[in-house]
């Protein structure tokens, strides 16, 4: 009963909340368009129908170009007025999640750097690297149609292990799909030795493979090869329709709480009140439809995948490596039919003249 009555809560804060919060969207996307110049305006700015808005790719800009401008190209006021804008939609914790995976290219850029320096790598493997321009300013934004509150528009942020795709409808919102990614997950040699930005994705799966007992890992270890990527990858005609591995309804309650735990670290990357309303709905429908699967070791630096699965969202966590050495995570979030507002704009549309 308490569970039913906090989820009612939340779904009432959620809605007060997330008109407030879409009008700061709308006032920040405003703001940010209206610093650019018409040159850097026509290179931002794309129509909502543009069938280019619901495409996105987890590659290097090097090997697959992205639309809008970028970042790194961006004068002072324009970058500050976008970070109002990435404010608008993140928590905090998603805030600096994705700001350090923009950082993080640039230390890759300089482990590479060192590793040619000393002779770990030849100068064909180090320009190969170089062409694939990973760098902290070479992520890209678009706007798709008008930022309003009547008529439909999206905002588009993305580059090497970052795809953030935002859709809105007045005070509806999706930002399905979301991809981030790390490489490394660790960072293991120079000053940054130990940073992990995507650190509570991979110990939070780790804990509650680990927590389970062995019959329920029975269940919940699948045995087969661990994926080369996340199976809904762009570059991939496979979705997953079925559920894999055990059911949080035979979970006991520390077990559980952790399996709440580990989707939060999810959500809340997302700004409060779009967080809290995707929860409630996750709740009302029940934990107890939730699956959880792993693929590979249970010991950390080695390959290995797991999924969270249930009727109102996906989350997949993919940590391989190119030296399959379990050092670099692709993952993503996908709310169930709406990727990219589908679900949003089929509501549109179906009240709308459209």
């Amino acid at each position: 009963m308490k569970r039913f009555l906090l989820a009612g809560f939340m779904a009432i804060q959620a809605a007060f909340a997330g008109a407030q919060s879409g009008k700061q969207l709308i006032s920040s996307t405003r703001h940010f368009v209206q610093t650019l110049s018409p040159d850097e305006l026509k290179k931002a700015a794309y129509s909502f129908e543009d069938t280019l808005r619901k495409k996105w790719t987890n590659l290097p800009v090097g090997l697959v170009p992205r639309p809008g401008i970028r970042y790194g190209d961006l004068s002072d006021q324009s970058r500050m007025a976008f970070h109002r804008v990435l404010s608008s939609l993140l928590s905090s914790q998603g805030y600096l999640k994705l700001t350090s995976i923009m950082q993080l290219d640039d230390i890759l850029n300089v482990l590479y750097q060192e590793a040619f320096d000393q002779g770990k790598i030849n100068r064909e493997t180090f320009t190969q690297i170089r062409n694939l321009k990973w760098e902290h300013g070479n992520y890209y934004i678009s706007v798709w149609g008008q930022p309003q509150e009547k008529e439909a528009w999206g905002l588009s942020f993305g580059g090497h292990h970052i795809a953030l795709s935002c859709t809105v409808k007045g005070e509806h919102l999706s930002l399905s799909p979301l991809f981030v990614g790390t490489d490394p997950s660790e960072i293991k040699s120079s000053k940054y030795a130990g940073w992990r930005v995507l650190s509570k994705e991979e110990d939070y799966g780790f804990m509650l493979v680990n927590m389970l007992s062995e019959s329920q890992q029975s269940k919940a270890i699948l045995k087969r090869e661990v994926p080369g990527d996340i199976i809904t990858n762009p570059n991939s005609s496979q979705r997953i329709s079925e559920y894999y591995g055990i059911a949080a309804g035979e979970f006991n309650e520390a077990q559980r709480s952790l399996l709440e735990i580990l989707i939060q670290e999810y959500i809340h990357n997302f700004e409060h009140a779009f967080a809290h309303d995707l929860y409630s709905r996750i709740l009302k429908t029940g934990l107890n439809k939730i699956y959880f699967a792993w693929v590979g070791s249970l010991e950390i630096n080695k390959p290995h995948y797991y999924i969270l699965h249930g009727p109102d969202f996906l989350i997949e966590y993919d940590n391989v490596g190119f030296q399959n050495d379990g050092n670099h995570i692709h993952a993503i979030l996908r709310e169930t039919g709406n990727d990219f507002g589908e679900d949003i704009l089929k509501k549109h549309y179906l009240e709308s003249k459209h």
